[in-house]
């Protein structure tokens, strides 16, 4: 007993200048890699707080206000800012427990070959999760949408109301929430960058005064460009483009705006407000082309089909009235 107490003793007296000097090691590693990983991320949090700022200062523009979205930039620097914050704790703080573990002379090679096999593993397992994750890393980094963009996603569309790195949250036309995952987005077409086109097709009688129609619809386009706030929203003058289509009893008429991003659809449905007012008022008739009720009794005419046939009678077919400046002509019965 004696023996083994001398043993140990000298052992220690032999291994404490080592312990020591590892101990020391190990603490002065741990405290540099603490202080670079708050200096690292403190640095990239103060730099995301001035892009909010940058930001923010242009929005409070006339003009910035419309070209930056300040809820945008803001989400988007965040985003980028975790993903920084979080690869630079993974590095600064896994080449500290490496270095410590080499300092406790602990072989690594095992170690990394375990931990590679176990990624590989992992990998194959969470792919999905993977693909999800750099997608909206590059989807943010790229700026291909942010929060306020209507956007088409192929599995979805809707207004964007939350970009994250594996989900973006899009608000339906009917109020539905759709969660999207980042890696399962094809293609993106986003109807808020840039401007927008609203197209309004006026459908008239081939009888009407078409270079009268045209003038009615420009003056109404020109009168609604300078009211507000659709004096805001028109980015140039309503065009009328000529007939986009033309048939045996009608003729249809574009007009053509370029708007604000988001604002086509409420802009085309006030111009064709506007212009159905100002076509009642000039006495313009603004026609739809065959009605329901008339393709219906068209269809159980005697000939036009099998429903006529099995009905046992032969309704009359309803003509549509002819222009007056051609003669009616006289049907079928009638010859």
């Amino acid at each position: 007993m004696p023996e083994s107490a001398v043993q140990a003793n000298s052992w220690v007296d032999e291994n404490w200048a080592d312990w020591l000097n590892a101990g020391l090691r190990i603490v002065f590693i741990v405290i540099v890699a603490v202080a670079l990983r708050s200096v690292v991320r403190r640095t990239i949090t103060r730099l995301i707080d001035r892009m909010n700022r940058g930001a923010e200062a242009a929005a409070n523009t006339t003009l910035g206000g419309l070209l930056v979205n300040a809820e945008r930039r803001k989400q988007r620097s965040e985003a980028i800012g975790s993903v920084l914050r979080s690869v630079a704790s993974f590095l600064i703080l896994g080449t500290a427990a490496l270095t410590v573990l080499s300092v406790l002379r602990i072989n690594l090679a095992p170690l990394l070959a375990s931990a590679g096999v176990a990624g590989v593993a992992i990998g194959f397992g969470a792919r999905n999760l993977v693909t999800d994750f750099l997608s909206g890393v590059f989807m943010i980094l790229e700026d291909q949408y942010g929060v306020g963009d209507v956007i088409d996603a192929g599995v979805a569309s809707g207004t964007v109301i939350e970009v994250g790195l594996r989900v973006t949250k899009l608000r339906g036309d009917n109020g539905e929430i759709w969660y999207v995952r980042n890696g399962e987005v094809k293609r993106i077409g986003n109807l808020s960058q840039g401007w927008a086109t609203a197209v309004v097709d006026v459908q008239v009688g081939t009888g009407e005064d078409l270079e009268r129609a045209r003038s009615v619809i420009a003056a109404t386009a020109e009168a609604m460009g300078k009211q507000s706030p659709w004096d805001e929203r028109l980015w140039e003058p309503v065009k009328v483009l000529g007939l986009e289509s033309v048939t045996s009893d009608s003729v249809v008429i574009q007009a053509q705006a370029r708007t604000m991003p988001g604002e086509a659809t409420a802009v085309a449905r006030e111009l064709r407000w506007r212009i159905k007012l100002a076509f009642d008022e000039a006495g313009i008739v603004i026609t739809g082309g065959t009605s329901a009720v008339g393709q219906e009794q068209v269809a159980g005419a005697p000939g036009a089909g099998a429903e006529g046939g099995e009905s046992g009678e032969s309704p009359t077919p309803v003509r549509a009235p002819a222009p007056a400046s051609v003669p009616p002509q006289p049907s079928a019965g009638e010859v």
